[in-house]
């Protein structure tokens, strides 16, 4: 098709003209009926929000993407692209895009009266097919709709009264596109009542001018809840003629969370060749965005995004690799001290209520590692009860006598890997105690796993943890507490 130069050779080669809309309907029923996967790396919507979308689809409908931040909305948006023709074809030098058989600016109008069937086709691949626009309070009428340009007036010696010295914004140059905006609460209520015959009609009102240009737009819209945000609400209008409103929402399980940051993740492959990562480690990174969506630290309804998991998942591997370079050890496995290097990741990506103001954004940090541990540990060892039947033993006991029986034990921050598996390896109940109820693990994995026994212990008020410049030292609860009497 893109060999053809002209409206008539168009005309000839059969092409039917469609709305962006029904390209849309046409490819998605077509890429349904070959069973094909359409919105590819896109994790956990299969069963929800990804029929919500197909249906909106076939509905030909606009449609507004509400959830928090961190749900993969805009993602879905773009991806919506590849439902698209590769390539279509408009009037040459159109600024927006005009069908050939259904011309509706006053250029392509009159090359097409000029010219006939030797009006010149240009071809716009799928790709390009898409624009986006941030809803900020400072966005006018102007960027998305037009506004007079003088400076074409003056070139062109036209009088105001002539429409062609209009300057056409956003959205009239994303005719026969997909049209994404962003945020749409944030964009002053003024500036929604602009989209309303757009939507309703394709017209577009500019100035004085009496224009009627039925635009040929795919809307999507993403917004945040509207009855938490400060920032603004999307108008009542506006709602009415949006065809529909899909929710989204953060992943359910650690599995579907896993995929998504190990796919997200911005690795260095020599980080992939040197760091092992524990499967456990992986499960107690997700944890800790689990935990904080239900912390009372935090504002659950500002959301906690996909993207902390990314970025701490980022962070551990770099405190893994940065110990493995100071030490000269050609590979390491990721420890749970590592998870300290997570903290700056934490903190800057969620809004805290007063509570957590007062108690800090670190100690906040180390909270939700702290629960984490605490949610995995109950699926892979015996659980703890704070008070235990006198008859019975502990299937800690050997662990916590110990630690009863030693003055301190304690695992330093930069240790070479052998002088850690060593450290470890001194507690013999520890491994026998592994042994017992995991013993599957691998011995890759297992030091990290001693590791979680022994801060799954601290978080279950058995051992006690120290933290000093260099490491943390382990003790027996009751030695401690006499340690600091003294």
């Amino acid at each position: 098709m893109k060999s053809i130069q002209t409206f008539g050779e168009l005309k000839k080669s059969g092409y039917q003209s469609k709305s962006i809309k029904d390209e849309l309907r046409d490819n998605l029923i077509a890429k349904i009926k070959n069973k094909e996967t359409i919105f590819k790396g896109v994790w956990g919507y299969k069963n929800t929000v990804i029929p919500e979308l197909e249906r909106a689809i076939l509905s030909r409908h606009n449609i507004n993407l509400l959830g928090l931040r961190g749900q993969a909305k805009t993602r879905l948006a773009r991806l919506m692209v590849q439902l698209l023709d590769e390539w279509m074809p408009i009037v040459a030098g159109s600024e927006i895009n005009d069908d050939p058989f259904y011309p509706i600016s006053r250029f392509a109008i009159d090359l097409l009266e000029e010219k006939g069937d030797d009006t010149p086709i240009a071809w716009v691949h799928r790709a390009e097919r898409f624009a986006e626009k941030l809803a900020t309070p400072d966005v006018t009428v102007a960027d998305l709709i037009g506004d007079v340009d003088p400076i074409k007036a003056a070139t062109m010696k036209l009088t105001y009264a002539d429409d062609r010295v209009i300057h056409f914004g956003m959205i009239p140059r994303a005719n026969r596109c997909i049209f994404v905006i962003n945020e749409l609460p944030d964009l002053q209520a003024r500036i929604q009542v602009a989209l309303f015959n757009i939507l309703q009609e394709g017209d577009i009102q500019i100035r004085g001018f009496k224009l009627r240009m039925p635009l040929d737009v795919q809307f999507i819209f993403t917004a945040n809840p509207e009855d938490y945000t400060n920032r603004g609400s999307i108008v009542t209008p506006l709602k009415d003629r949006i065809g529909s409103q899909i929710l989204t929402h953060y992943p359910e399980n650690i599995a579907v969370a896993r995929t998504i940051t190990e796919q997200e993740a911005q690795l260095d492959d020599r980080q992939s060749e040197t760091i092992h990562v524990p499967s456990l480690a992986k499960d107690l990174l997700e944890q800790i965005s689990f935990q904080a969506r239900v912390s009372d630290y935090i504002d659950v309804k500002s959301g906690i995004s996909a993207r902390m998991s990314i970025t701490a998942f980022e962070n551990l591997l770099s405190t893994a690799e940065r110990r493995a370079l100071k030490n000269g050890d050609e590979k390491t496995s990721i420890r749970l001290s590592d998870f300290m290097g997570v903290i700056p990741s934490i903190t800057g990506k969620v809004e805290l209520v007063y509570e957590g103001e007062q108690e800090g954004a670190a100690f906040v940090a180390e909270t939700l590692i702290g629960e984490a541990i605490v949610t995995l540990f109950s699926t892979l060892f015996p659980k703890i009860s704070k008070l235990e039947r006198p008859d019975t033993v502990s299937p800690y006991h050997d662990v916590l006598e110990f630690f009863f029986e030693e003055s301190g034990f304690e695992l330093l921050d930069e240790l070479p890997e052998k002088e850690y598996h060593a450290q470890l390896d001194k507690i013999t109940p520890l491994t026998e105690l592994i042994k017992k109820y995991q013993p599957n693990i691998s011995k890759e994995d297992s030091y990290f796993l001693k590791e979680f026994v022994l801060w799954g212990l601290v978080e279950h008020k058995k051992l006690s943890k120290d933290r000093f410049t260099e490491g943390y030292q382990f003790k027996d609860l009751l030695g401690s507490y006499l340690s600091g009497l003294q």
